[in-house]
């Protein structure tokens, strides 16, 4: 069993990354639930991003999407971020809501419009030299609905010509990160569906091209802890969306739907060498509050990952090797039980006390009465939301 300092110094490591988007008002295809003190500006969301990372000291970044964060000066966004406390992480680039963007963006046949989608990302490459950010991510929505829309080889071939021309763009530290997703909006075809066509992508632009895992970006029953191994095993896993779904992409929070899932991913994260102190792995959440808070859903969600990630910590790696090499099924499944098992809850408060936290995170935004404040302050104005 590892000892509990080798434990807690990775626990002490750990940085999730937050998504400004999640603060902002959001909902179901059918209807968009307003909050009161709903961020209004990208400096606004920053804020509330940053009293996550007050109170859970887990959340020191938060990932911008472009064009819903864009602003005059980045270099200042960034000032801001720092003055809080934060700093700024991924550039999300959105090549999905434009009315230019309904039959694909790089895939698209019509070369103009295939033309607008790049030059955005290289803008948002530009915001990443003026933020420092490293990581570039992108999610196409592109794809088909109905057999023979398009040529799916040729939408292939403008995918990649379009990913080379953005990652010539690069500078030397920075990356792309490309995600994936089985389907939606695009019901017949998506041009990045799975791991594979995204591992397939990367491989061919080189180093500087890694993968994004979404937790819910896959089809049901799906081993995401095998695609995790895989991607570790072949250096080429860059980042991860951490959800929760029950059916598809429901972008529920984290650990809500399937806890044991997600501390087998992290096993693997572990067991890969993710959470070395060399790790260049990028663990970040994609969730859009609807129904709860947003602030607290957001604590809730880091401390979601701490807990799955201090009993991935806890498996006995030698006891675990021992049983599978003399073929105890029983036994190698109960080390990894009986670390999934394990209450972490006392030594993760006793780690949040030494490190000057309340023990309780939630417990103490709510005394703090941040919800209170904003909801007065921010009146009038527009709250910010998907498509803002």
């Amino acid at each position: 069993m590892p000892d509990q300092e080798t434990v807690t110094d990775a626990l002490r490591r750990q940085e999730i990354e937050l998504p400004s988007w999640a603060f902002g008002n959001s909902g179901t295809r059918f209807k968009v639930f307003n909050q009161a003190g709903v961020p209004r500006t990208p400096e606004e969301k920053i804020a509330d991003a940053a009293q996550v990372h007050v109170f859970t000291g887990l959340a020191p970044r938060v990932s911008l999407h472009i064009p819903w964060d864009r602003v005059q000066d980045y270099g200042a966004l960034a000032e801001h971020a720092r003055d809080l406390g934060v700093g700024l992480g991924t550039i999300n680039a959105n090549v999905f809501q434009d009315d230019d963007y309904r039959l694909g963006s790089v895939t698209n046949a019509d070369r103009a419009v295939r033309r607008k989608a790049v030059d955005h990302l290289l803008e948002c490459v530009d915001i990443m030299d003026a933020t420092g950010s490293r990581d570039l991510k992108l999610w196409f929505s592109d794809g088909t609905n109905y057999p023979g829309q398009d040529d799916l080889r040729a939408r292939q071939d403008r995918l990649a010509d379009a990913l080379a021309e953005v990652y010539a763009r690069l500078g030397p530290h920075q990356r792309i990160q490309l995600e994936y997703k089985l389907f939606e909006p695009a019901f017949y075809a998506t041009d990045v569906p799975d791991w594979g066509a995204s591992f397939a992508h990367c491989l061919k632009l080189g180093d500087r091209a890694k993968v994004c895992v979404d937790t819910g970006h896959h089809a049901a029953h799906t081993n995401i802890e095998f695609i995790v191994m895989f991607l570790l095993r072949e250096g080429r896993l860059g980042s991860f969306d951490f959800n929760s779904r029950f059916y598809a992409d429901d972008d529920l929070m984290v650990g809500a739907a399937d806890p044991f899932q997600l501390f087998r991913v992290l096993h693997e994260v572990v067991r890969g060498g993710g959470y070395d102190a060399d790790s260049e792995v990028v663990f970040m959440l994609d969730q859009c509050h609807n129904i709860e808070p947003k602030i607290p859903a957001q604590i809730r969600s880091v401390l979601n990952v701490q807990e799955a990630t201090a009993k991935a910590l806890l498996v006995d790696a030698e006891a675990l090797d021992t049983a599978q090499r003399s073929g105890d099924v029983l036994g190698a499944n109960a080390v990894l039980m009986d670390a999934y098992n394990t209450d972490v809850r006392p030594l993760l408060a006793e780690l949040r006390e030494e490190q000057g936290l309340d023990p309780d995170p939630m417990a103490a935004f709510a005394r703090s009465g941040y919800l209170d404040a904003i909801a007065a302050e921010r009146v009038g104005g527009q709250p910010a939301g998907w498509g803002a």
